[in-house]
């Protein structure tokens, strides 16, 4: 039975450390870090050096960039584009990692998972938050990026503690982005036309007058 559920949390903290890492990764190394330095989750020996004070006090100052980045329209979007090069590798590895001493195939599957996890959420993160950004007011911005944060403590929290919840919350959230990313590319390919048509239609310059002719006696 302990075996049992040991291989459940390993899997929820696998697929939990790749989604959580494409929402937000400095929130998943600062949570993970920090339970495995206050002794609170075992963390498996690939993943060790995230209890580092180092490592912590890194990915703290990170989260706290990334905390105002995330709530600024428009440099929010900057800041997910430059991210994407960042958060879907780290999601891969930590996924790697979080399996534990395995054979390297399953570590490679792991890894796999944990990436297509963690592109998965970053470009739902992404194409939302373009979305949003279409709005003038900044409110509805930041009650994504609060609710962004939110989610992903939580959803580490019960992968840790809860792992059948946080894998049928995770079912929900695939069956989410199934539904939800074609209306968002339907969305943004419909901003982006208005704008290009806006572009299309500026005034253009008068065309200069032609010489007068001159009139002959």
């Amino acid at each position: 039975m302990d075996s049992y559920h040991e291989l459940v949390r390993t899997i929820a903290l696998t697929l939990g450390v790749g989604w959580a890492s494409g929402i937000n990764l400095y929130a998943a190394l600062l949570v993970l870090g920090i339970a495995g330095a206050t002794g609170d989750l075992a963390l498996p020996p690939d993943l060790q050096v995230l209890a580092s004070p180092l490592v912590i006090g890194a990915a703290g100052l990170m989260y706290g960039v990334e905390f105002f980045a995330d709530k600024t329209p428009g440099v929010d979007s900057g800041w997910d584009a430059l991210h994407t090069f960042i958060r879907i590798p780290a999601g891969a590895l930590l996924a790697a990692g979080a399996v534990g001493e395995v054979t390297p195939a399953l570590e490679i599957a792991a890894g796999i998972l944990g990436g297509g996890m963690a592109a998965t959420s970053h470009v739902t993160k992404a194409g939302t938050r373009l979305l949003i950004n279409t709005s003038p007011e900044p409110f509805s911005n930041w009650t994504a990026s609060v609710a962004e944060d939110v989610a992903v403590f939580g959803g580490l929290w019960a992968a840790l503690n809860q792992p059948w919840l946080f894998i049928s919350l995770l079912v929900a959230f695939l069956v989410l982005v199934v539904w939800l990313l074609p209306r968002v590319f339907r969305a943004l390919r419909k901003v982006g036309g208005g704008i290009l048509r806006l572009l299309g239609r500026r005034p253009r310059a008068p065309a200069a007058d032609p010489p007068a002719s001159i009139e002959h006696q």
